[in-house]
């Protein structure tokens, strides 16, 4: 157990985290995370569904008769700072100027920013204008343009959340992800004319957010004939994790306080869980697109909904045939069992261990009921096109089922030549498409840190002060953090999967509104 000061014991106290966390924290970063068991990848009729043109009509159909009755929010993770999209402006401001910056600047005028760009830099003097139909290749001039844009004597671009860019150019003024996801909701989250959103964002750019759907909000609401209710939060501290030397000590800073850094987006499950919704839908900030191809992610949301209502249905109505006339396990026919067990099996993607067939009767109504029992989700997934991150497997888990699970690349022991060959033959990629039920069927929310796996993590290495340390992080929200879900994949189009990674990704023709 790691000694700590009263100081110390002072600032745990108030980030909200209890010693016995520390130390298991501290204990993660000696002995490592235990990699995931993968078992196959998850393919087209074997994990994945892919759901026929011709009954996509009656999906939508069933979702739209629903999302009258159901509270909806949609979650968006917003707190990512858009640093990484402008890595390559960067380097520019030094003088180092790549492929990349070259088709910035010969295609500025076609980013949503440029006029708000240009007002700032005539204010210094600089047209915008003249520079650009002069080719734009002096090097100061780059400089200029690059610092205006990044800095905060500028637009402030290099420090900004992703989610207050301007992304997209139309007729009547430019869009934020954030406004866009304001347009996106109102299309698929709408119950009785409210579209609750919840944005999760960083507290230093919190006010910035509340302000802009502060000023924008009421005309988007006039345009769409809807109400938005929008709501902010920020990650937990008690959620943060502790640095350590690579000696695996606790890492101090200069004035000897513990260094504890936010543990990655998994930690949003507390987030996610004070949301009171029926049914949540989750998509990053910057997997937006204009107007005119919208229609497809729409679509394909209400469809994954609807894929859930239905499960949801199904799982309701076996739980009442389990509980039916049965005043212990031992009274649950073989019939009813065998029905769950096909449920199981076939709808929500889960093998019993293999001891199952040894199991009495109360320890098979046991393992089922509990496996009902359990938040859903429907998870989009698009074809591999070699994107790098998590895509669909089946995984055995810890109490010998085996289930579908979105999995990281550094979840998988790819020095394992079995394992590694698993990974190359997935065939899909998690766009974080996802749609979420978070209530069991009589309307009790569950609580959704019990269905994380507390297992599943990953340590990197960081540095602050010139010094190196090592940092802990959960996997994905859509990952460890839900790991115990029941699972569905379903895949999507390819169009509905467009993030901006970097800044280029936005001259792009699916980020330019024909």
């Amino acid at each position: 157990m790691t000694q700590f000061t009263t100081q110390d014991q002072v600032q745990i106290q108030a980030q909200g985290i209890l010693p016995e966390q520390i130390d298991r924290q501290i204990q993660y970063f000696i002995d490592g995370f235990p990699f995931l068991n993968v078992i196959k990848a998850a393919t087209i009729s074997d994990g994945v569904i892919r759901i026929p043109d011709e009954q996509l009509t009656a999906y939508l159909r069933r979702y739209d008769e629903a999302a009258h009755e159901k509270s909806i929010v949609k979650f968006v993770p917003a707190s990512g700072a858009a640093t990484r999209m402008f890595k390559s402006l960067f380097a520019g401001l030094d003088g180092k100027f790549d492929k990349a910056t070259e088709e910035f600047f010969t295609r500025l005028p076609d980013f949503a920013f440029y006029n708000s760009l240009r007002k700032v830099l005539s204010i210094h003097g600089v047209d915008l204008d003249k520079a650009v139909a002069g080719g734009l290749t002096d090097t100061a001039t780059r400089q200029t343009v690059l610092h205006f844009l990044l800095s905060e004597d500028g637009l402030d671009y290099g420090s900004l959340p992703k989610g207050l860019l301007k992304f997209h150019r139309y007729a009547d003024g430019s869009r934020t992800p954030a406004e866009e996801h304001l347009v996106e909701g109102a299309a698929y989250a709408n119950s009785d004319g409210v579209v609750q959103i919840h944005f999760t964002v960083s507290p230093e750019h919190r006010g910035r957010f509340e302000q802009l759907i502060n000023d924008q909000k009421a005309d988007y609401e006039s345009w769409l004939g809807v109400t938005f209710d929008v709501s902010f939060s920020e990650q937990k501290k008690a959620t943060d994790t502790i640095s350590v030397n690579p000696d695996n000590s606790p890492f101090r800073n200069f004035d000897k306080s513990l260094l504890f850094r936010p543990a990655g987006h998994g930690a949003l499950i507390e987030n996610l869980n004070d949301i009171d919704a029926d049914i949540v839908f989750i998509k990053n900030i910057d997997n937006v697109v204009p107007d005119d191809i919208k229609e497809t992610t729409v679509t394909y949301k209400k469809a994954l909904a609807a894929v859930l209502l239905d499960a949801q249905q199904q799982i309701a109505r076996m739980q009442g045939l389990l509980e039916t006339g049965s005043n212990s396990p031992d009274d649950v026919s073989d019939g009813y069992l065998a029905e769950a067990d096909e449920l199981l099996r076939r709808t929500l993607f889960t093998l019993p261990p293999d001891d199952y067939g040894r199991m009495t009767k109360a320890e098979k109504a046991q393992y089922i009921k509990q496996k009902l029992d359990r938040p859903t989700r429907v998870c989009g997934m698009v074809k591999n096109v070699g994107e790098p991150g998590g895509g669909p497997f089946w995984v055995r888990n810890a109490d010998g089922s085996v289930s579908l699970q979105v999995v990281e690349s550094a979840q998988i022991d790819l020095n394992n030549p079995t394992q590694k060959e698993i990974f190359d033959t997935a065939t899909h990629f998690n766009p974080v498409d996802l749609v979420c039920g978070l209530k069991d069927r009589r309307g009790k929310k569950y609580d959704l840190p019990n269905y994380r796996d507390p297992l599943t993590g990953f340590v990197t290495a960081k540095s602050k002060d010139g010094k190196d340390l090592k940092a802990q992080e959960l996997p994905g929200l859509w990952n460890g953090a839900m790991a115990n879900w029941n699972t569905i994949f379903v895949e999507v189009p390819l169009i509905t999967f467009n993030p901006v990674k970097t800044v280029n990704d936005l001259l792009r023709a699916e980020h330019q509104p024909q």
